[in-house]
């Protein structure tokens, strides 16, 4: 593998080795805020500033003036120092994210998310096989890192079974997993990630701004039946007649035979209950939205405002589904004892989020230094006028924004660090142009899906070089990247137009998300 790696010639060998010389995205954040303080001094020392896209100065209709501050000032250093365990703990994403993953670590590890995967593919006609493995990788992001450990390897075995070339069955699942990754037919862990850091961006220019993580539900369903159609038709008639014939060799026999078991019933069991439970938390969260009472209604707001506490509830939702879905399946199956065995579960999820918090600590600080500094509002102003001077359509302008978010993709990987870099800008720069928070949100998913599958700097990707060099030992890394660049290619493409037909329609993009967004007047 090592020796694939150094051989890579091209803009992708540049790729690979300049990413490679990147360090981490934690630290690629600290250094960021050295350099946003260096900045924010010499934009405070020469007056860097822009009027208010809302604010007047008090008694007059005069804008007003948002003026640049610097990091080093004593009310900032103030800040830095005495909120630090707040600015952590109050960075939104951090709770969404802690909230849906106890509940999605015990789904995870009591293997329903596995199971259901399983379930979802290996009984499919031949002819719908390469479909079947799509649909249930784009659905499986809800199970995070298990959708990459268990379906990918699990569909070259299918493939290889049904007498078909195994590595196109894991390409076809790598490019439902990964360039598909925000394509599904639910919100999930990411939209939970996603919009707390857009939240954190739109309350930088309208405070009492709230997420909606169903905000993308309708988008990300669209996604689904759009890109489908295109990693079927790539799979069949470009990457399996260029893989040509499989000739099985080695040890993939046994593979075949071990990963092909069908569902014991004890797992099939698990699978009936866990629909039992997830039909009664959905029936009790219609009961909460529309029984007595109505809990989840705000009766007294505006009609486009009631159902606002019925989203900010989705992430409770999310938990309390996975949870129980969860337990059911583990107690049927057996994998779950006891009530400690739950316990343990969930705090092997957060385990598994070590890295993310550490992240998120370094994340915190560059979004709250960078509202602080106001650097953020005063870019967004400027940029959001130099847009309007160009005097280009607004699909044409999201669209861009798709191509901005692919090309950092190649280079910084993690979704939420790319996120947590763009949406300050981006966010506050798009609602001055009247575009809503979440509609931004939905133009950056498009692109970063779509080149995820070709960067070798995707954490995953090592993996899916291995899973593919059980079946073709001689299979590279510039292999794996020349397999995955048709699915990049169709999908961008793909999302582009869905981008600028779903803009010009003005269709929604989920309940009480709107593409357009008037800022509120002050």
């Amino acid at each position: 593998m090592a020796a694939a790696s150094t051989e890579q010639k091209g803009i992708l060998g540049w790729i690979e080795r300049t990413g490679n010389k990147l360090p981490d995205p934690a630290f690629i954040f600290f250094y960021l805020i050295i350099a946003l303080v260096l900045i924010s001094i010499v934009a405070a020392m020469t007056g860097y500033s822009a009027p208010h896209p809302t604010q007047k100065i008090e008694g007059t209709n005069d804008p007003f003036i948002i003026q640049a501050a610097s990091l080093l000032s004593a009310d900032n250093i103030q800040k830095l120092w005495v909120d630090m365990p707040k600015t952590f703990t109050h960075f939104h994403p951090l709770g969404y994210v802690l909230v849906v993953m106890l509940g999605a670590g015990i789904a995870e590890r009591t293997g329903l998310f596995a199971t259901a995967m399983r379930a979802g593919v290996r009984n499919a006609p031949k002819f719908l096989l390469t479909p079947m493995v799509a649909l249930v990788a784009m659905i499986g992001n809800l199970a995070a890192d298990a959708a990459y450990v268990v379906l990918i390897p699990l569909a070259g075995v299918l493939f290889a079974a049904a007498g078909r070339h195994p590595v196109a069955g894991i390409a076809a699942a790598f490019a439902g997993v990964s360039g598909g990754f925000s394509a599904n037919l639910l919100p999930g862990q990411l939209d939970a990630l996603l919009f707390g850091i857009t939240e954190q961006a739109a309350e930088a220019i309208v405070p009492s701004w709230d997420a909606n993580i169903a905000g993308n539900w309708y988008f990300i369903a669209g996604m689904t039946f759009l890109f489908l159609p295109v990693i079927w038709f790539v799979t069949d008639k470009i990457i399996e007649p260029r893989l040509g014939k499989y000739v099985p060799a080695g040890s993939s026999g046994k593979m075949v035979e071990d990963g092909d078991k069908p569902l014991t019933p004890a797992q099939k069991k698990g699978l009936w209950y866990a629909l039992i439970a997830a039909i009664i938390v959905c029936a009790l969260w219609t009961v909460f939205t529309i029984g007595p009472g109505t809990p989840l209604i705000d009766e007294e707001a505006s009609p486009e405002a009631r159902l606002s506490p019925f989203y900010k509830s989705l992430v409770a939702a999310f938990f309390i589904l996975f949870f129980f879905a969860g337990w059911a399946y583990g107690k049927a199956a057996g994998t779950v004892k006891t009530h400690r065995d739950l316990v343990e579960m969930m705090t092997g999820a957060m385990s598994d989020l070590a890295y993310y918090l550490v992240l998120a600590f370094a994340a915190a600080h560059f979004v709250a230094m960078f509202n602080w500094s106001n650097l953020g509002l005063i870019f967004a102003v400027q940029g959001a006028g130099a847009i309007q001077a160009l005097g280009m359509p607004m699909p044409i302008t999201l669209a861009l924004l798709v191509i901005l978010a692919g090309v950092v993709n190649l280079f910084v990987g993690s979704a939420s660090a790319k996120w947590a870099l763009l949406a300050p800008v981006l966010i506050p720069m798009l609602m001055i142009l009247n575009v809503s928070p979440e509609m931004t949100t939905a133009a950056y998913r498009v692109g970063d899906s779509a080149t995820n599958i070709i960067t070798p700097l995707m954490v995953y990707f090592p993996l899916i070089l291995t899973f593919c060099q059980r079946w073709k030992p001689d299979f590279g890394l510039g292999s794996l990247t020349a397999t995955m660049i048709p699915y990049s290619m169709f999908l961008l493409v793909v999302g582009l137009i869905m981008v600028i037909i779903w803009v010009s329609l003005g269709i929604p993009l989920g309940p009480g998300a709107e593409i357009g967004y008037q800022l509120p007047a002050q």
